[in-house]
Parts: C-alpha cells; structure tokens; sequence
C-alpha cells in the first residue's frame, strides 16, 4: 500500500463515484503503459495538477485485485502475445477484492491496436473446471477451438484509478504486484509500477502523457500474464520476454541504494 503521506496526498483528489465512471468504462479502447520504479508515484500525483478525479468507493481509494489466468495445455495465449501476434486474448477470472465482485474477463488486443474487453459476473471456480456458462461465454468471443482452459497463473496488485475531467480518459495506477503458481511458488515486485491510459484515441493530448515525457519514460508492452508465466514455467518462447526482464532488473536497481 501507498505511505501515508501518499494516501493524504490522494485525500486532495476530487472524488468519482463508480456510477459517474460508468461513461468512461472504455470497454472499446487504445491503451498505453509505462512501467516505472513505484517510488516514482507519489511525484505524479502530486503533477496532476487537478486534471482528474480519483475514483473512491465506500471511502477507499485504493483498492485490492486478485487476477486468476486461465490458457491452454500449450499456452495458445501466452505464445500469442509474446509473438506480437496482432490479434490476441487473455481470458481471466478478476476479483474485486474491495467490493467482492468477481468478473469472468475476456480481453482481445484487435488488428487495429485497439483494446476490447467482455465480461459477466462469475465467481471462480473451486475445483479449476469451467462451468458451460462460462465456456459458452469465452466461446462466443474467443471462436477458435482451442481446447481445455486451466488456471496457469494468479497476480496480485493494488489500484488507484484516476478519470479525466472530460470523462473521456481513464488512468490505472497499479502497485505492489505479486505472483503466485497453483503449486504454492510466489513472486513479489513491490519496485514495480505501471502506468495505464485507456482512451478512445490515440491523441497524445493529456496531462498524463505530459508528465510521462517529462520522466522520459516511454510506452511498453508489459503483460502481467506473460511476465508471471515466464517465472513459474519454462517455456520455449519466454525468452522473448528478455527486454521486459532487463527492464525489471533495471528499475530495481534504479533505487538500491
């Protein structure tokens, strides 16, 4: 969790309720990440500059998420994306752990670069087996015949969500990322943050932007899925993933001392 001078410093935001943030759920999207050293957040929220609001539920603000990954025997999702294949889907149970609320997600990255994402309110399931409702769910978005789907992977991670006044971007602060395999193995990286702006467009007018081209920090495709996959399973094609693991390494170091 953010320090308390952090969690003050989120207090001077202007909050959004979740029914005012319904227009800007973006479900069809473009989406831009940056990753960066966490310690890094508390000096962005403090340049926003009162260009967004900062979404609050029941007096929280920063709320707790725990992300169940499901593929295929041979990771057909996995090699999708660390191929740079340009239509690509991630299939996920999400746990709202600040409301209860868990979704069954399906997320596809189109041809066009563009983001769209399903989802219906599931639960997860107990014994790892899909249920017809949810297999009839993922067929209908993901057509191809791709087999039997297990859990492969869950993450862990803290969230601030910020909406621009316009209500025509929406801005996701994720922190304290953990990982974890269903034999019990974890992998913690509280160093790591990552920045996510989810707009209608590619324009690249908005503060947020602004503030990342002032740390000269860049777009990257970073995937949680991917990258918790690659720690626990050694599979042929991680090694594509080499460039994010170098940049990993990089911002851990960046503030050792």
């Amino acid at each position: 969790m953010l320090t308390d001078s952090k969690e003050k410093l989120l207090s001077l935001f202007v909050p959004v309720s979740l029914n005012e943030i319904d227009s800007a759920k973006l479900m069809d999207r473009v989406d831009i990440k940056y990753i960066l050293h966490s310690s890094k957040i508390q000096d962005i929220l403090l340049k926003m500059d009162g260009a967004y609001r900062v979404l609050e539920i029941n007096g929280i603000r920063q709320f707790s998420y725990l992300t169940t990954y499901y593929d295929t025997n041979d990771y057909s999702f996995f090699n999708q994306h660390v191929t740079g294949r340009p239509e690509r889907s991630k299939v996920r149970f999400r746990n709202y752990l600040s409301t209860g609320a868990t979704f069954l997600e399906i997320k596809k990255r189109t041809i066009n670069k563009r983001t769209l994402k399903w989802r219906i309110e599931k639960g997860l399931p107990s014994d790892n087996m899909l249920d017809e409702n949810s297999s009839d769910f993922i067929r209908k978005y993901v057509p191809n015949e791709l087999g039997l789907l297990s859990q492969v992977i869950k993450n862990t991670f803290t969230r601030i969500t910020l909406v621009s006044k316009e209500m025509d971007e929406r801005i996701t602060i994720d922190y304290d990322l953990s990982f974890s395999d269903p034999y019990g193995n974890r992998a913690d990286y509280p160093f790591i943050g990552i920045i996510e702006l989810k707009k209608e467009g590619f324009s690249r007018a908005s503060r947020m932007s602004e503030i990342m081209r002032s740390y000269s920090l860049h777009p990257t495709s970073f995937s949680k899925y991917c990258i918790g996959t690659s720690l626990f399973y050694d599979l042929p094609k991680r090694n594509l993933l080499k460039p994010n693991m170098l940049l990993i390494n990089k911002i851990k170091n960046e503030f050792k001392n």
